[in-house]
């Protein structure tokens, strides 16, 4: 009997806290017959992604971790910042999903333009440059951020107040028929977030994932 596929998400911050959400979050995305989803973070990484450095420290752990993963059949690197994304890619002959890019891909099928919650201001040039290399600034309405750290966003008090603060001005202000959220340690608030603004929120991770198993299961 062949085994099932195997989906590895690898969180690139060592916060156990974010790696634990985003386990919750991709619930809904397993199923008997699907491939199996593993959640871990990655030992050598900071507590959160949150500046340049912190991506490229990154970069190379990621690599060696693709590439001795021989057993997995699809990785997810869950970081909106996709660090590594395409030296991973050169590790490895399974597939490689970023979570920024497959976040903005899925909110482009749910609306004209979408907007992003940041966690600081000083991710989104960052940001903003990989929408720039990807083609994209039309279809990006604003990026608004909470200035909150990877691990506030994640179980901070008032997280979901300030999203709805950042996400009601992201969709009345600047004209966003989604929200894609920017960092993976929101993944928790998503349902609560999309229900009191009332467009589609995307978690970036599950976006991936999502991909993912679309990916393995037409093998």
């Amino acid at each position: 009997m062949s085994r099932r596929p195997r989906i590895l998400v690898i969180n690139p911050n060592s916060n156990e806290m974010v790696t634990e959400g985003l386990r919750q979050a991709l619930v809904p995305l397993a199923f008997a017959e699907g491939p199996e989803i593993i959640c871990e973070s990655l030992r050598e990484g900071p507590i959160g992604i949150e500046t340049q450095e912190h991506v490229e420290s990154v970069t190379l752990p990621l690599r060696r971790r693709v590439e001795a993963a021989n057993d997995i059949d699809a990785f997810v690197i869950a970081c909106y910042s996709d660090p590594g994304l395409h030296v991973a890619r050169e590790g490895t002959a399974s597939p490689v999903f970023g979570i920024a890019e497959c976040g903005v891909l899925t909110a482009l099928t749910r609306a004209d333009r979408f907007g992003v919650i940041a966690i600081k201001s000083r991710s989104i040039p960052r940001h903003i440059r990989y929408l720039r290399q990807m083609g994209l600034m039309d279809r990006l309405a604003g990026e608004r951020p909470l200035e909150m750290s990877v691990a506030e966003s994640a179980s901070g008090e008032g997280t979901l107040q300030r999203m709805i603060a950042i996400g009601t001005e992201l969709k009345e202000l600047d004209g966003a028929g989604a929200i894609v959220m920017g960092c993976a340690g929101m993944a928790r608030h998503r349902r609560p977030l999309e229900d009191a603004l009332g467009i589609p929120v995307i978690d970036p991770t599950q976006a991936a994932v999502a991909m993912a198993i679309g990916t393995l299961m037409v093998r």
